[in-house]
């Protein structure tokens, strides 16, 4: 409905136009004006239309000036990250000098005004600041030679410090972490100031670092008494009221399949196997949709949240625990409330009839994916004497992932499956050791139905004409899929699509031939930057990666509020045909909370990643000297990203510490290449590296390339003796704390 009226605006109005003059010019019946007003705010709330002086409406794209996002560098330029690129244009960020920031800061949503284009891309200036991204800031409290005090930011894209006048620290001390909210934003002559609201610690005291990110990223850290009081009065037990007019599958056996230290269950399995030989699997999902009313407390909260953000100590749930680990949680021998998708799947992998239901399970066992795996991989006897009467359930779910896996990979679906990195810490929090993460047979059979229950559930609303949210990721760029096959062709490797469309299935052989090699990782992640990001939308757009031409995320509405969504959307389906007036109102509503939820999500993968690089660092401050392999898996003009493979902690190999030669950087080839020596350093090279220096403060890890440093020595001081290699001392390593390995496994399972 947005999208039709953008078009006739595009059609009819050929210069900026009140809404007055936009209900004459499209001839907008009286009784449909306050929905046409509506429809306007959404276009202009999701940047496709912009609001200027007169109270006038116009296409940004009409007046070279573009709605976006102001990311800025440390460097102190700034792009403006468009939210509507033109259509059928490749998105350009737009370059912001310095001068041209105006008084916008980093984050901020703005309107940038094209100015030129140039060989380099298009530069632009700031015209007008929309929305501050946010109030407060973090940083560290200092005081100056005069005894003013003033907090540097913690976050280097902030660019100015923030005053703090007299009487408003709060009583922080000089060097101490803290939270500024801003009183007086930035102008062209001064910088922002602030009160201290809140005084965080010492940077190196433990759960700070945590603390700082939460802050920075602006994730809220507790629930609103609202909430929690509203999560309160809904109990702990499922009313017998409540399980009328459902499904009952109590008598069916169900189990729950997490980690061990898991305490919200949102997902639980049936299998059965019919007499034609096909599989009848039900996916069970909690229904919190039943219990979170739209507009309430719990729904408000869960929508501004977005998602769970899951960090190495802790997470930070969108729902009040009294909720997610108590009445929506599927615990054993309890009855719960579901939404039930059951599928009959044939011996090739196809569902040939589904059901959809209202449901209430008691599930029988709460499993461990160590249990399941120890059955099905370990043939463990113990385990298996324990779990015996479950025990054919799990072969029979292991059937049919296999035959479900290859139907994936018959069609082309990309599966990188490369280790994650996974802090281990002690039981007082320290950091002991940095590992891959365990995948085992168990987590691929869970995701692998998780996966078929969300593509049907996508194509059901969507052979159905429901508005919905769809998890949409859609094919690469082609410039970028050129440059990459460029380089990879240096390898050896090719997509070989030359000719042909591009489908998922290139990508996933090319996965495949590499597998096992050292070129593997630094690729497949040159292969993820080449792709696009999954996001969310109203429109159904087909997810590349998984190469399906429908999809959604059904399957956590505990942890992800597009899932919530999703289940709304799925019982007002089952209750009949949608009213024009319901289905008008979702689809101008829909596309805003989509645009929401991805940048949400975002917030989330960028305060995740961040808080783990920050304990790489950490992990790695005492060990300066000490030498490593690694593999390139970054290049860049100041120098290499090495990836050290014992302990998966990324360093930088800055160009200056290269200092047997002037390299320069050759783009297409991602290679740093020597003058006069002709040595080239490229993406995917194996190399031993020295940890040369530990930054706390930029939370880097310098490196130093081993040949070139001892080649060095030997030009300034002559031949050296050679040392004993120094081990790193990662031979104790204690149990991880509770919940880690769970909370890995659902943060990648949110982000498919």
């Amino acid at each position: 409905m947005a999208e039709d009226l953008l078009n006739q605006i595009r059609q009819h109005v050929h210069h900026p136009a009140t809404a007055r003059d936009l209900m004459r010019t499209l001839r907008i019946p009286r009784d449909e004006r306050a929905s046409f007003r509506r429809r306007l705010k959404a276009l202009v709330n999701a940047g496709e239309l912009l609001q200027v002086r007169g109270n006038r409406y116009g296409l940004p794209e009409k007046m070279d000036l573009v709605v976006g996002r102001l990311t800025t560098n440390p460097g102190g330029f700034g792009f403006v990250v468009p939210e509507q690129p033109e259509p059928g244009a490749e998105r350009a960020d737009i370059y912001i000098a310095a001068a041209n920031l105006s008084e916008a800061m980093h984050g901020d949503r703005v309107v940038a005004r094209v100015e030129r284009h140039t060989e380099r891309g298009v530069e632009g200036r700031i015209i007008r600041i929309l929305e501050r991204s946010q109030a407060t800031i973090v940083g560290r409290f200092e005081v100056d030679d005069a005894g003013l005090g003033f907090v540097v930011p913690f976050d280097r894209r902030v660019l100015t410090d923030v005053q703090v006048p007299t009487g408003q620290s709060s009583s922080a001390e000089r060097g101490e972490m803290v939270v500024v909210e801003i009183t007086r934003w930035p102008t062209a002559t001064r910088g922002p100031a602030g009160k201290v609201v809140e005084v965080l610690g010492r940077i190196d005291e433990p759960g700070v670092d945590t603390r700082i990110i939460i802050r920075k990223f602006g994730i809220p850290d507790t629930h609103s008494k609202e909430a929690v009081a509203e999560a309160t009065r809904l109990g702990s037990v499922v009313k017998e009221r409540d399980t009328k007019g459902r499904t009952d599958f109590r008598g069916v056996t169900t189990v729950t399949i997490d980690g061990e230290h898991a305490r919200d269950f949102d997902d639980a399995i049936t299998i059965e196997r019919r007499p034609n030989g096909h599989f009848w699997l039900g996916v069970h999902i909690a229904d919190v949709s039943h219990y979170v009313t739209e507009g309430s407390a719990l729904d408000e909260e869960a929508y501004e949240r977005g998602t769970s953000v899951y960090f190495t100590e802790r997470a930070v749930h969108m729902f009040p625990s009294e909720l997610a680990t108590g009445l929506c949680s599927l615990n054993p021998h309890v009855d719960r409330l579901v939404q039930s998708c059951l599928m009959e799947v044939d011996q090739r992998g196809a569902v040939v009839r589904y059901e959809i239901h209202d449901g209430v399970i008691n599930s029988n066992a709460r499993m461990t994916y160590t249990a399941v795996n120890a059955i099905l991989t370990d043939r463990d006897p113990e385990t298996m004497f324990e779990y015996q009467p479950l025990v054919a359930m799990f072969e029979m779910m292991r059937e049919l992932f296999d035959v479900l896996n290859r139907r994936r990979r018959r069609r082309g679906s990309i599966d990188f499956d490369l280790p994650e990195a996974e802090v281990i810490l002690s039981e007082i929090g320290e950091i002991e050791a940095i590992v891959a993460s365990e995948r085992n047979i168990a987590h691929r059979i869970i995701e692998e139905f998780m996966l078929l229950a969300n593509e049907t559930v996508a194509a059901h609303l969507e052979g159905n004409g429901m508005p919905a949210l769809h998890r949409v990721h859609e094919a690469p760029d082609a410039k970028k899929v050129e440059d990459f096959e460029a380089f990879i062709s240096t390898l050896g490797y090719s997509l070989a699509a030359r000719g042909r469309a591009l489908t998922p299935k290139h990508f996933q052989k090319l996965i495949d031939r590499m597998r096992g090699t050292p070129e593997e990782r630094p690729i497949a992640a040159l292969m993820l930057r080449t792709m696009q990001k999954a996001r969310y939308d109203a429109a159904s757009l087909g997810h590349f990666g998984l190469a399906v031409d429908h999809y959604t995320h059904f399957t956590s509405p505990i942890r992800r509020y597009p899932d919530l969504v999703v289940h709304r959307m799925l019982r007002e389906l089952r209750q009949g045909a949608i009213a024009p007036s319901r289905r008008a109102e979702l689809e101008e509503e829909l596309p805003e909370t989509a645009r929401h939820s991805s940048e949400m999500e975002r917030r989330a993968d960028e305060a995740e990643r961040e808080q783990l690089q920050w304990k790489k660092v950490r992990f790695m401050a005492d060990k300066v000297g000490d030498e490593y392999s690694g593999f390139v898996t970054g290049v860049a003009p100041f120098g290499l990203f090495v990836e050290l493979v014992e302990h998966y902690v990324e360093g930088l190999v800055h160009v200056s510490s290269m200092a047997d030669d002037y390299y320069r950087f050759v783009e297409q080839e991602h290679v740093l290449r020597g003058e006069h020596t002709k040595k080239n350093y490229r993406l995917g090279d194996r190399v031993e590296v020295q940890v040369v220096r530990v930054d706390m403060e930029r939370r880097q890890v310098d490196l130093g390339l081993v040949e070139i440093l001892e080649r060095v020595r030997r030009d300034e001081t002559g031949p050296r003796q050679v040392r004993s290699r120094v081990k790193p001392k990662n031979e104790h390593r204690r149990s991880q704390r509770p919940g880690k390995r769970e909370r890995l496994a659902k943060a990648r399972r949110r982000r498919r």
